[in-house]
């Protein structure tokens, strides 16, 4: 298990309002941390920051429409 006690919590300066967002904390050595920002107290998902990185790659060039 990971230790998210410094997680620096942060939502895309995209989001809204409408509470459809992910927090993201990518100040930590070695992981990732995603969360939903309705549920802060709620579960982790933790990746490792290649993992991460190819994923914000591929959303951006539109890999994952459909």
């Amino acid at each position: 298990m990971s230790n998210l006690s410094g997680a620096r919590w942060r939502k895309s300066s995209r989001s809204n309002d409408q509470g459809q967002c992910v927090e993201v904390a990518d100040n930590l050595v070695g992981v990732v941390g995603v969360r939903d920002s309705k549920d802060v107290a709620g579960p982790v998902l933790v990746v490792e920051p290649a993992g991460w990185v190819a994923f914000v790659a591929g959303t951006k060039s539109g890999a994952f429409k459909r």
